[in-house]
């Protein structure tokens, strides 16, 4: 069900609704390794900021970053991958958020294929769309919604990218980052919004209560042959060189686009 609640400028609703606990297809808590994953980390005994630190932590850094086969796949799949990015990663958090009673939402909207370059290279990137959907979940704290976008990169692949770059400390925008600083972005949980690719964001396609009711309104980034040649072969590619550049932590390089 879609959330029409106005973000800009207003004061957010209370959180007065059971939708923001919900289970769906692709938030599914209730499957089995979800449910002992939550069980054993004991998030649901720390306080709310804690809970919600301590689950956005393993989200960035114990499910690296990585490409899917799709965005539309359920938590259960991300976990079982042991990686994802921007849309999976997002499920993911959401669904352990709410195994462990934290309500949350989900925030759709697109980035240009800019911030991609440097992953996707060569005809790959060419053929790559213009706008590319991009997500991000969103917790309240008191009246305010926070987002959690800075849980998409792990800081290992983080520190490989640094060590690529002449001088990290300016803003960047490519290898999957759109950032005022490399160096330091606003990644950690505070309480307050974490973000790792905002700067690269072009589009609000709006708030939702949970990914199923936009993808399927939406769809996801690739369709017909694209689909193919992206789960069989791109996306494997991808992988391959976010690899690479998380193995350069601690060295430098020259990076190529």
């Amino acid at each position: 069900m879609t959330n029409t609640h106005n973000q800009a400028g207003g004061r957010p609703e209370q959180i007065t609704k059971n939708e923001y606990l919900s289970a769906t297809p692709m938030l599914n808590f209730d499957d089995r390794a979800i449910a002992d994953l939550v069980a054993s980390r004991g998030w649901s005994r720390l306080d709310t900021h804690e809970r919600i630190g301590a689950i956005y932590e393993y989200v960035r850094d114990e499910i690296e970053f990585g490409y899917n086969a799709d965005d539309n796949v359920p938590a259960s799949t991300v976990l079982s991958d042991g990686f994802g990015q921007c849309n999976t990663k997002s499920t993911l958090l959401m669904a352990l958020l709410r195994a462990a009673g934290v309500p949350c939402r989900f925030h759709a909207a697109t980035i240009h294929k800019r911030l991609q370059r440097g992953v996707v290279r060569g005809i790959w990137y060419r053929l790559a769309p213009e706008e590319i959907l991009h997500s991000w979940v969103e917790v309240q704290i008191g009246d305010e919604w926070i987002r959690l976008e800075g849980v998409i990169l792990d800081k290992s692949y983080l520190d490989g990218l640094r060590s690529r770059v002449p001088d990290p400390t300016g803003p960047f925008l490519g290898c999957a980052v759109g950032t005022d600083s490399l160096l330091d972005p606003p990644i950690d949980w505070k309480g307050a919004h974490t973000e790792i690719q905002m700067t690269g964001v072009n589009g609000d396609l709006g708030i939702f209560d949970e990914p199923d009711t936009f993808y399927s309104a939406h769809g996801t980034n690739l369709t017909g042959i694209k689909t193919f040649v992206y789960q069989h072969l791109t996306r494997h590619l991808m992988n391959r060189r976010v690899g690479k550049i998380r193995s350069s932590s601690g060295r430098r390089h020259r990076l190529r686009a």
